[in-house]
């Protein structure tokens, strides 16, 4: 008897059939989330496996007249890459570093493509002075002068434009005040 026409034979390949097409629909599917959703609503694991690095977490921080949406640097590692390797960050977006005592600070830019302000804040979330700092700059250091808790990074003249200047004190949200390490 021809294995073509065995009715066992036609059913396996049915099967298998069925079996990739349903293969193929969820990795259309996953493909297609893969570019429509933001990259906090996708899993770890697959951000990891695109070679993109998980969404941090953020909060919005209102900084002279300005709200702005930043990224949660609360950790040792994710303060260490900041917003280095970015080409660009929205108007409207910055990164808080998040430290879990109050002492003198020191940024640098080093793989930071973009000029940023850098604005420090004392443990009463006042702000000690506004910072302009170049691309790829590593030495000198940008300090804080004085014991720092917080630094905002912002897009450059952010800060200016927003009306923020030192001594003005800044609302931080739960998620912002404690360094997780």
């Amino acid at each position: 008897m021809n294995s073509s026409t065995d009715p066992q034979s036609r059913s396996s390949k049915s099967v298998l059939t069925v079996g990739l097409a349903a293969l193929a629909a969820v990795l259309i599917v996953a493909a297609i989330a893969v570019v429509l959703l933001p990259d906090h609503d996708l899993p770890g694991w697959l951000l990891k496996f695109l070679g993109r690095e998980p969404a941090l977490p953020v909060c919005d921080v209102k900084i002279g007249n300005t709200t702005f949406e930043v990224e949660i640097a609360n950790t040792e590692a994710i303060r260490q890459t900041g917003l280095m390797r970015r080409d660009s960050m929205p108007a409207d977006h910055g990164m808080i570093f998040v430290f879990k005592t109050t002492e003198p600070l020191y940024f640098w830019m080093k793989n930071t493509r973009i000029p940023l302000d850098l604005v420090y804040l004392d443990a009463n979330a006042n702000i000690i002075s506004i910072l302009h700092m170049q691309p790829y700059v590593t030495s000198p250091t940008y300090d804080s002068n004085t014991p720092a808790k917080w630094a905002i990074e912002l897009n450059l003249n952010a800060a200016d434009t927003a009306g923020a200047k030192p001594g003005d004190h800044l609302d931080l949200p739960k998620e912002a005040q404690d360094a997780a390490d």
